[in-house]
């Protein structure tokens, strides 16, 4: 059981400290000015008339991004399970809500930041390896910056959420609650936007693409972030009752 509870506690530390290095690299280079580059795109983060943007500007750029937001809300879940699998006393063997040896139940704030984390790096990994990488230029450290924010941790969160769980702490009310920072995020943007005329992504570029169609293009990525969630529950629920029924098989 001790053995077990170690192995959980490993892998959520990994996760965890791939979110926290992807961000405390990514901050380092944007607080140095490291590979920065001129944005020539007026509707764009990083604008300032052609020339480099201004450092407090840059950081307040930087803290906009969703990937941002998704890196530390996974760094926060991840964290507390880690500190949850070390500190807690196992629950009793057979208990029906959770797997044998997890602290049962999880707190309803941890089950929805780490729903709510798990959807918006998946939506990350997705939106940037599919839409944006093409646009992306890195170079020196910001290649690693990059690979741990928009790969490293999607792919790893989506990993240990399959193989490691908990199980059965997740469910379809759990949904609304963890599009809460999603939404929370999409406010402060347009907001921001509509305050500095700039906004993060192209596709949601309201000055190049018009009202209508940057608020359609990121509708389409909240639903995309909705089928996320429950595609998360769904699979949590079967993964549940198979491992339930391997614990009766067992007995």
């Amino acid at each position: 059981m001790q053995r077990l509870r170690g192995a959980r506690a490993t892998w959520y530390a990994v996760n965890a400290a791939s979110a926290w290095l992807g961000l405390a690299v990514s901050l380092a280079i944007n607080l140095s000015g490291a590979y920065r580059k001129p944005i020539l795109d007026s509707s764009r983060y990083g604008y300032n008339k052609g020339a480099v943007t201004p450092l407090a500007e840059g950081f307040f750029d930087w803290v906009s991004f969703f990937t941002i937001w998704s890196s530390v809300v996974v760094g926060i879940a991840l964290t507390a399970l880690w500190l949850r699998t070390r500190q807690s006393a196992p629950s009793p063997a057979g208990s029906s809500a959770t797997g044998a040896g997890w602290p049962a139940p999880l707190p309803q704030w941890l089950a929805d930041l780490w729903l709510s984390g798990l959807v918006m790096v998946t939506v990350t990994g997705l939106v940037f390896n599919l839409v944006l990488s093409s646009q992306a230029t890195q170079e020196g450290w910001d290649n690693l910056a990059n690979s741990l924010l928009h790969q490293v941790t999607p792919a790893l969160s989506v990993v240990v959420f399959g193989l490691i769980g908990p199980r059965g702490q997740l469910s379809w009310s759990t949904v609304g609650r963890a599009i809460i920072i999603p939404l929370a995020w999409v406010l402060w943007m347009l907001g921001r936007g509509a305050m500095t005329g700039t906004y993060p992504y192209g596709f949601i570029d309201i000055v190049d693409l018009g009202t209508t169609t940057a608020l359609v293009n990121l509708a389409g990525v909240l639903a995309l972030g909705l089928a996320v969630a429950a595609g998360f529950v769904g699979l949590d629920k079967v993964l549940s009752r198979t491992q339930h029924a391997q614990r009766h098989l067992a007995r």
